[in-house]
C-alpha cells in the first residue's frame, strides 16, 4: 500500500545520534526523511567550570539541566570524578519532558519539569522556588543567552556553565548539497541550533537561505524565533514541544 506522504522528503538536522527518533516517526508515514546533520556534539572550551561545580555541588539549592545532551555530560562529568549526582544535592529542574526523562535514566530525581528553555517559562515555573538560592545552569556553550539574567532577577544566585559545545560537522555542506540536488519539502528543527548551523551550512554550500520552497518546522518558541530572526518564518510550532510532536507537525503540514 502506498501512503499519502510517500512522495514528501524532508529535511532532518539533528545530530547524527539524535536523529533516529524522528526518522523513524516521518518514515512510518511514509515520509522520506533525508538526515543532514548539522551539529555534532563535542567538549566545551574546558572542563574546568563545570568540574569545579560539580565538586562543589553541595553549595547549590538548584540544578537546571537543559537538554539530554546537558545530562549526558555532567553524568559523564561526574563519573570521572568520582561524584554522585544522587541524595542528598540540589533539586533538579529538567527543561522538558525529553530532558526530563533522560534524567529519570541517568538515576536522578527530578523537582520540576519546565516545559521550555524560554525566560518566561522558567521564571513562571522557578520564580518563588530559587528567590535568595544558589543556582547551577548547566547548558551547552552559546554566545547568547538572556535565561541567566531573567533568573537572576528573581533574586536567585545563578552560576552558568558549558557543558558541550554544538559544531558543525565537516561534511554537512556537502551533504546539504547532494540533498538538495532533489526537492525538498520540509525541514525539521530540533533546537535553535539546528537554525543557526544550516544557514551556515548553506552560505558554506553556496545555497540560498532561507531554502527556497521548503517549509519549515519548528520544535518550539525558542526555535521559532531564531528562525524568523533568519527571515524564515514557521509553517508549524510542535505543540507540545517535543520529538512525537514535531513529526506530528511535520505530517499535518505535508498533509494540507
Amino acid at each position: 500500500m502506498t501512503l499519502p506522504l510517500a512522495n514528501k522528503r524532508v529535511l532532518v538536522t539533528r545530530a547524527a545520534h539524535q536523529a533516529g527518533k524522528l526518522s523513524e516517526g516521518l518514515r512510518a508515514a511514509g515520509v522520506d526523511p533525508v538526515e543532514v546533520p548539522v551539529l555534532e556534539i563535542h567538549p566545551p572550551a574546558s572542563y574546568d567550570p563545570l568540574d569545579h561545580a560539580l565538586q562543589h555541588l553541595y553549595g547549590y539549592d538548584w540544578l537546571i539541566l537543559t537538554s539530554a545532551n546537558t545530562i549526558r555530560a555532567v553524568v559523564q562529568r561526574a563519573t570521572s570524578l568520582n561524584l554522585s549526582l544522587r541524595n542528598p544535592g540540589p533539586h533538579i529542574a529538567a527543561i522538558g519532558q525529553a530532558t526530563a526523562e533522560a534524567a529519570r535514566l541517568a538515576g536522578l530525581h527530578v523537582t520540576l519539569t519546565p516545559e521550555s528553555y524560554v525566560a518566561e517559562s522558567l521564571v513562571t515555573a522557578l520564580a518563588t522556588r530559587i528567590q535568595g538560592k544558589h543556582v547551577l545552569l548547566a547548558r551547552a556553550a552559546i554566545a547568547r543567552d538572556v535565561i541567566p539574567d531573567a533568573l537572576r532577577k528573581t533574586g536567585a544566585t545563578v552560576n552558568v556553565v558549558d557543558a558541550y559545545q554544538n559544531m558543525i560537522p565537516a561534511s554537512a555542506a556537502d551533504q546539504l548539497r547532494a540533498a538538495m540536488a532533489s526537492r525538498i519539502d520540509a525541514a525539521t528543527f530540533a533546537s535553535s541550533s539546528s537554525a543557526t548551523h544550516l544557514a551556515e551550512v548553506a552560505r558554506a554550500a553556496k545555497i540560498a537561505f532561507p531554502l527556497a520552497g521548503v517549509k519549515a518546522i519548528s520544535i518550539g518558541p525558542v526555535t521559532t524565533a531564531t528562525l524568523r530572526e533568519l527571515h524564515w518564518d514557521p509553517a508549524a510550532e510542535a505543540q507540545p514541544h517535543d520529538i512525537p510532536a514535531l513529526i506530528a507537525a511535520t505530517i499535518q503540514v505535508l498533509s494540507a
